[in-house]
C-alpha cells in the first residue's frame, strides 16, 4: 500500500444517523448525496422508532447512496443506545460521522470533512461541525427558536460530530442510561478526553433547522435535569466547566419551587402572614422568568401567553425530573479515566438490512 492509499484510508468514514422516520431524514440524506468530495464507505440509518414501522425507511434513501446503506432496527432505547447499535454495524471503518436526522450537511461538506479527517492527528478521538442555525430575519426569534439556536455553541454535539472507531472502542461508547437526546455526547466527550484523546473543531458546515414544537415544550425538556443528575455522579460537580455547559436556572427553580410549596403548605396551617410573604416571593420569581423569556422574543400574543403560562410550569416540573434524577441514578458511581464506573452492557448484535439499488 502507497502513502498515499493509507491517507486515504485513514480518511474513510460511515455515517450513522439515529432516526424516528422523521420528515427531515429525506432532507438529511439527499443533501448527503449531493456534498462535493468523497462521500461514505457505509450509511447506517438505525429505526429507532417504537413498536411496527409504518413505512420503511427506503423511500428517503436517494439511488446513490442505496448500495451503501443498511437498516438497522434500534428497539426505540434511545439515542445513546441507537448510536452504538450504528457505529458497531458500520464496520472496520477508520472514521463514524454521527449525524441526527433532522440536519442538513453543506454543499461542500465530503470535502471539507475529508479535510478535517486528514488534518487529524493520532491522538484526535472526535472532531466537531460548524452549526448553523437559521433564525427568521423579520422578527425576534421565540423562546423555542433561540433554545435551538444554542445549539450553534454547543461543544462536542452529536448533530454532526466525527469519532474515531477506535476511540469509541477504548471508551466502549455512549452511555445508554441517557435516554434522551440530551447530555449524552458530553458524557462521551468527557471519557474520551479522560482517557488522552482530543478532541477538536472542523471546518465543514452543517444546518439545523428549527422543528416545529408545541406551546409545552419548554416544559417536556426539563425532562434534561435527570440527565444533569447523572452527569454530576459521573462527572462530578464541576462538570458543567470541563463540558463549557449552560450551567442553566436550576438553583432558581428549586427557590421558585421551594417558595410555591411552602406558601401552600403556611396556608394549610393557617399562618396567613408566612403564606402571603411565600407566595409574594413565587410569583416574583415567576414574573422574573416569564419576563426574561418574553422580552427577548417577538412579542405576539401567542408567544406572550405561551412564555406566561409554561414560567409558571418549568420550575416545579425541573424540580420534580431533578429529585427524580436522583432517586434514580442514586447508585451511579464515578466515572474513572479508564472506565465508566458501570459494568459494560453487551452489546446487542445489529440486525442489518441492506438496501437495494
Amino acid at each position: 500500500m502507497t502513502a498515499s492509499d493509507a491517507l486515504a484510508r485513514d480518511a474513510e468514514y460511515a455515517v450513522v444517523i439515529p432516526t424516528l422516520g422523521r420528515p427531515s431524514l429525506g432532507a438529511c440524506l439527499h443533501a448527503l448525496a449531493e456534498a462535493t468530495g468523497p462521500g461514505p464507505v457505509r450509511v447506517v440509518l438505525v429505526d429507532d422508532r417504537p413498536g411496527a414501522p409504518r413505512t420503511a425507511l427506503t423511500a428517503d434513501v436517494p439511488p446513490s447512496l442505496r448500495a451503501r446503506t443498511v437498516v438497522v432496527p434500534g428497539g426505540a432505547r434511545g439515542p445513546a443506545a441507537a448510536r452504538n447499535l450504528g457505529w458497531r454495524a458500520a464496520g472496520d471503518v477508520p472514521w463514524i460521522v454521527f449525524l441526527d436526522d433532522d440536519v442538513v450537511p453543506g454543499p461542500t461538506w465530503g470535502d471539507d470533512l475529508t479535510l478535517d479527517l486528514s488534518a487529524a492527528t493520532e491522538r484526535t478521538a472526535g472532531i466537531t461541525a460548524r452549526i448553523e442555525v437559521p433564525l427568521p430575519a423579520d422578527r425576534r426569534p421565540t423562546d423555542w427558536e433561540r433554545n435551538t439556536a444554542g445549539l450553534a455553541g454547543a461543544r462536542w454535539i452529536t448533530a454532526d460530530m466525527a469519532y474515531r472507531r477506535a476511540a469509541l472502542v477504548a471508551v466502549g461508547g455512549f452511555d445508554e442510561r441517557f435516554r434522551r437526546a440530551f447530555r449524552e455526547d458530553a458524557d462521551l466527550a468527557l471519557r474520551v478526553l479522560d482517557a488522552g484523546w482530543t478532541l477538536t473543531g472542523g471546518r465543514r458546515t452543517t444546518t439545523h433547522p428549527v422543528r416545529p414544537a408545541g406551546r409545552w415544550i419548554s416544559v417536556r425538556l426539563q425532562a434534561g435535569n435527570a440527565d444533569d443528575v447523572l452527569m454530576t455522579r459521573l462527572h462530578g460537580r464541576h462538570w458543567w466547566r470541563r463540558a463549557e455547559a449552560p450551567r442553566g436556572r436550576l438553583p432558581l427553580h428549586l427557590a421558585v419551587t421551594g417558595a410555591g410549596v411552602t406558601a401552600l403548605g403556611c396556608a394549610l396551617l393557617g399562618r396567613q402572614r408566612a403564606a402571603a410573604a411565600f407566595a409574594a416571593t413565587w410569583l416574583a420569581g415567576t414574573t422574573e422568568f416569564a419576563l426574561a423569556r418574553i422580552l427577548p422574543g417577538p412579542g405576539t400574543r401567542d408567544e406572550v401567553l405561551t412564555m406566561t403560562v409554561t414560567s409558571a410550569l418549568v420550575p416545579p416540573a425541573a424540580t420534580w425530573h431533578w429529585l427524580r434524577g436522583r432517586l434514580v441514578h442514586r447508585k451511579a458511581r464515578p466515572h474513572t479515566a479508564f472506565g465508566s464506573g458501570e459494568p459494560a452492557t453487551a452489546p446487542r448484535p445489529a440486525v442489518r438490512e441492506r438496501l437495494r439499488s
